[in-house]
């Protein structure tokens, strides 16, 4: 059910490849236990083209969607957890980053469930 949706520069995925990447990703979020094993959704987005303010430094933003039902200190942990471990695997990209939003139980459909 969750799904990380990682957007970067391109240069990223010449600095690793977009397996260790998602990888990365994925087992971290696992090693939080919020999410059932094999449930996690990882993909990543590398553009070419991005403007940042006057800057053109490399960047990492996570877009983390999850089931509604966690707390804000289950959030706030699995965020450091995955800003932590992209910080050691990048440790010259300036801008990592990560928000979490939560789905609504009550309106989430998928395929299986009509």
């Amino acid at each position: 059910m969750p799904h990380f949706v990682i957007d970067c520069s391109e240069n990223i995925t010449h600095l690793k490849t977009p397996e260790e990447i998602m990888e990365a990703v994925y087992n971290t979020a696992e090693s939080t236990e919020l999410f059932k094993e094999g449930d996690i959704k990882v993909r990543i987005n590398p553009f070419k083209y991005f403007k940042l303010g006057d800057s053109k430094d490399d960047f990492i933003h996570i877009f983390a969607n999850i089931m509604e039902g966690r707390n804000t200190t289950q959030k706030s942990n699995l965020s450091r957890k995955i800003i932590s471990r992209l910080k050691l695997m990048f440790p010259n990209v300036p801008i990592i980053s990560i928000n979490v939003s939560d789905f609504e139980k009550s309106t989430y459909c998928n395929r299986s469930m009509v």
